[in-house]
């Protein structure tokens, strides 16, 4: 058995591509209409866990609990820092060092899910 994706449903579908797209670095796989009121779109690689986006019009009050995430992994946490931070991205909680050889941070993503990026 394969992880296959995670979903989350999104408030806003543009404002959450650009997100995933622009710092996560996720491509998309695949968009399509679910009908008249919905869409999903996937991104990421195929093969890999992909990361579902599904926008319901009748329904743009999503919330997320602050007891979940979703990790990247990134070659810098520094850098990373920064690049968020240069995009007006608030760090919403970290830098934290567990252990010697992982280091990491969390973000919130356009519908309040908490993303962290993780070193190794």
């Amino acid at each position: 058995m394969r992880f296959a994706h995670a979903t989350i449903m999104v408030k806003n579908m543009e404002e959450s591509i650009k997100f995933y797209q622009e710092i996560v670095g996720l491509p998309i796989v695949k968009r399509m209409p679910t009908g008249p009121e919905m869409e999903l779109v996937f991104l990421g690689k195929e093969g890999n866990t992909l990361v579902e986006l599904v926008h319901n019009k009748k329904n743009e009050n999503v919330s997320f609990t602050q007891d979940i995430s979703l990790g990247f992994e990134v070659e810098s946490m520094e850098k990373m820092m920064k690049f968020v931070e240069d995009k007006g991205i608030a760090i919403h909680s970290g830098p934290f060092q567990p252990n010697p050889n992982t280091k990491f941070f969390y973000i919130l993503d356009p519908n309040g899910l908490k993303i962290q990026f993780i070193e190794h």
